[in-house]
């Protein structure tokens, strides 16, 4: 479970049998006091994978700087790069989905999305490239 911030703007690609899928960058932040009592504030970036119809409504409604909650697993990948290095990711494929940012043209209340389909109907995205336009 992750509360944070968009990076940038979901990418969102259609593939093979018009499966819709989005990637984005997630920022969360931690803010807590040292020893001196010194607000200090930690910020960790994720990748975030949406499928199918989150993905759909990612592209419709969210923006970078949009603050959202993901629930979902994490899915580690590895690949070789073209000089043969071992490559890895770390994603967080989400599951489900809620809109915190106050809404301009009506009542202010989360808007909660869930995955309807199970992890195992979800595509591999396949060994990724260094050129990937995520």
């Amino acid at each position: 479970m992750l509360i944070g911030n968009l990076g940038k703007d979901p990418d969102v690609q259609v593939l093979e049998g018009n499966i819709a899928v989005a990637k984005f960058s997630l920022a969360t932040t931690e803010t807590f006091k040292d020893r001196a009592g010194k607000l200090i504030s930690q910020t960790e970036w994720h990748t975030v994978v949406l499928w199918r119809g989150l993905a759909e409504l990612a592209q419709k409604y969210l923006h970078k700087g949009s603050l959202v909650y993901i629930e979902g697993r994490l899915r580690t990948r590895s690949w070789e790069d073209k000089e043969g290095n071992k490559k890895f990711a770390t994603e967080v494929v989400g599951d489900n989905l809620i809109m915190l940012d106050k809404r301009t043209d009506g009542p202010s209340h989360p808007h909660i999305h869930h995955e309807g389909e199970g992890s195992a109907d979800t595509p591999s995205l396949g060994e990724p490239s260094e050129d990937l336009p995520f």
